[in-house]
């Protein structure tokens, strides 16, 4: 046997030895809005990426699929130590990562993904033992701050022209989760600051107050314009109480 075979023969054992020690390890996350429930399929999911910190290899990725959890288990139940509130019903997305020794993992959360003008990256690292599954519980929780929020009216780009120049700002603003605010509800309307910021030509020229509009998760106002131009609205959505914020802007021209 020459050098050259010995040395082949050497590789393929370590190589081999190498995948051997690779283990199978499994981590389920769960993205939940803050203030709010599970982000799923009724949201178009989250994407989750698995990442090695010290690489940069991608492990795995996929999305969250399932539903919202269990409303009285996540916003009435009183939270104690121990008690998972996920259950079944919650969205999850579970990875298999092949590591063979301790490994430090990032999971990266991005979405909604039916909203990604409102959609929130999210991450979280930690240590990963070989075999060692973080899926029970609660697993790997991680929360995503804000609102969507989705302007409904004036559409993009629309000219509004006539005698009477005046200008419904309507907008749809629900959880990250998708659950609806109303007033009174789970999540109270009233709670809620929602306002237009309006411009015009690039020059800011008053600042809209919305209010809720009969439907849940609707909320309007009315603004009367008297100077044909440019204009756009970035419609808020802020909750003082958990800081959660959502964005969306939209532009528009008054003709004479």
């Amino acid at each position: 046997m020459n050098v050259k075979n010995i040395f082949f023969g050497l590789f393929i054992v370590v190589m081999a030895a190498t995948s051997a020690q690779a283990v199978p390890t499994k981590i389920t996350v769960h993205v939940k809005a803050k203030d709010g429930k599970f982000v799923g399929t009724s949201m178009g999911g989250v994407l989750i990426t698995v990442r090695d910190v010290l690489t940069g290899e991608l492990l795995s990725k996929g999305y969250t699929a399932g539903g919202t959890g269990n409303t009285v288990r996540i916003m009435k139940t009183p939270v104690s130590r121990g008690i998972p509130i996920s259950d079944e019903s919650a969205a999850k997305f579970t990875a298999t990562i092949d590591i063979s020794e301790p490994t430090r993992i990032e999971v990266t959360a991005y979405g909604p993904l039916a909203g990604l003008q409102s959609a929130s990256k999210v991450s979280a690292t930690q240590w990963v033992v070989p075999g060692k599954n973080i899926t029970e519980g609660d697993a790997w929780l991680m929360e995503m701050p804000g609102f969507i929020v989705d302007v409904l009216a004036p559409p993009t780009h629309s000219i509004i022209s006539g005698v009477t120049q005046t200008v419904t700002i309507k907008a749809n603003i629900m959880m990250m989760c998708g659950c609806p605010i109303t007033p009174g509800g789970i999540w109270d309307a009233n709670k809620i600051e929602v306002k237009a910021l309006l411009k015009k030509n690039g020059q800011q020229v008053g600042v809209l107050p919305m209010e809720y509009a009969g439907s849940p998760s609707q909320f309007s106002g009315t603004w009367s314009i008297s100077d044909a131009g440019i204009y756009d609205a970035t419609v808020y959505a802020y909750d003082a109480a958990t800081g959660n914020t959502g964005i969306n802007k939209v532009t528009f021209m008054i003709g004479q």
